[in-house]
């Protein structure tokens, strides 16, 4: 590779080879155009904001992967914003949060969304049946056959991948 290319050299390259191809990719999942080329945009300032690229054999796969992985959080953050309106929608006018208040709590919904999708999904159902059912563990223990003793490794791990959220930014 010539001494002037830089990882926004490689990354511009993957772009004009690859634009095309994975707006087409995300059209056919997203089954909107315009929304399909907004993921691709952010799929290549995805690959801008980690700086090097790996050494690409399948340029198409990582880009895929990449694009995927923006579909999920997108339908994710939609679906989040789906519950949180349901819910607005019980309050009495009156009761209603300010437009301010309410894009808070959405962006404050996503990053817990994002924590908790970086737990394992058994880690995960162990922390949420801890939080939000308020089941001791002894009783989740039971619930999902496991041992106490697996039930506080995985509440320690989460509350140590929580902690690490709100802390080390």
């Amino acid at each position: 590779m010539p001494s002037f290319a830089s990882p926004h050299h490689a990354i511009g390259e993957l772009y004009v080879a690859h634009h095309g191809w994975i707006v087409q990719l995300l059209r056919r999942k997203l089954g909107n155009h315009q929304q399909a080329q907004d993921l691709a945009q952010d799929t290549f300032v995805r690959l801008m904001r980690q700086g090097a690229l790996p050494g690409l054999r399948e340029p198409r796969a990582y880009l895929a992967t990449v694009a995927s992985r923006l579909c999920a959080e997108l339908f994710r953050r939609r679906a989040l914003e789906n519950a949180y309106l349901a819910s607005l929608a019980t309050l009495d006018p009156q009761e209603m949060p300010s437009a301010e208040t309410r894009l808070l709590v959405l962006e404050a919904l996503d990053a817990v969304g994002r924590v908790l999708d970086g737990l394992g999904a058994r880690v995960r159902e162990i922390f949420l049946l801890s939080q939000l059912d308020g089941l001791t563990y002894p009783q989740i223990a039971e619930a999902l056959g496991i041992s106490v003793n697996v039930v506080q490794k995985a509440m320690l791990k989460a509350y140590r991948t929580c902690y690490a959220a709100v802390y080390e930014l």
